[in-house]
């Protein structure tokens, strides 16, 4: 860099009349980098950092009587509790007790009704339970107002609304190497 513009640079210096420009000696000005220049574009733009007041700083808060040492709201807080108000914040209450309500089905159905039926899915606030048999399809839906009961007061985050319960499926005839396409069979038992 053979020839580079120089600016002259007033340097001060205080003396008992005030300050009094001292030798102007002149300074080169160096390239500024490209981090440099991108820098102070987003100071101009932005503002400086210093000089604006964040609502979070630390300066800036207002004591809430948390930081006074063995006070009460510095004492360690319980797993559970904290697990229990992430859930909460993050609405993750909902999907946890729909999840703990299709787990607990042996518990909420009893023993022997559990063994011929098991919850399937939970969709638009309807519980679908899956049956064995036609004859345990119905007596879950006569047990229908016990079941629903006692869902709403174990489970009421679940928003259970209805139960639906599923018989067997009637079997396919669309199956098989000799399946053809079409309506089925008709006339076939007559």
């Amino acid at each position: 860099m053979p020839d580079q513009p120089h600016e002259p640079v007033e340097n001060t210096t205080d003396g008992a009349a005030g300050a009094v420009p001292a030798a102007s000696v002149p300074t080169p000005i160096a390239e500024v980098s490209e981090t440099r220049s991108v820098y102070l574009r987003f100071k101009k733009v932005f503002g400086d950092a210093k000089s604006t007041t964040r609502p979070n700083s630390r300066r800036n808060r207002v004591s809430t009587g948390e930081s006074i040492p063995y006070g009460g709201g510095r004492d360690p807080k319980g797993i559970g509790s904290v697990v229990d108000g992430l859930t909460t914040d993050l609405g993750w209450s909902g999907s946890l007790a729909k999840s703990d309500l299709m787990l607990a089905w042996r518990e909420i159905a009893g023993e022997e009704t559990a063994d011929h039926s098991h919850p399937t899915e939970i969709t638009d606030s309807v519980l679908s339970i899956q049956c064995d048999s036609t004859a345990w399809a119905t007596q879950l839906r006569l047990m229908r107002t016990m079941i629903m009961t006692r869902i709403a007061a174990e489970y009421p985050d679940a928003g259970i609304e209805s139960i639906r319960f599923l018989a067997p499926d009637a079997p396919s005839w669309k199956r098989g190497s000799r399946s053809i396409p079409g309506r089925g069979p008709r006339d076939t038992y007559g």
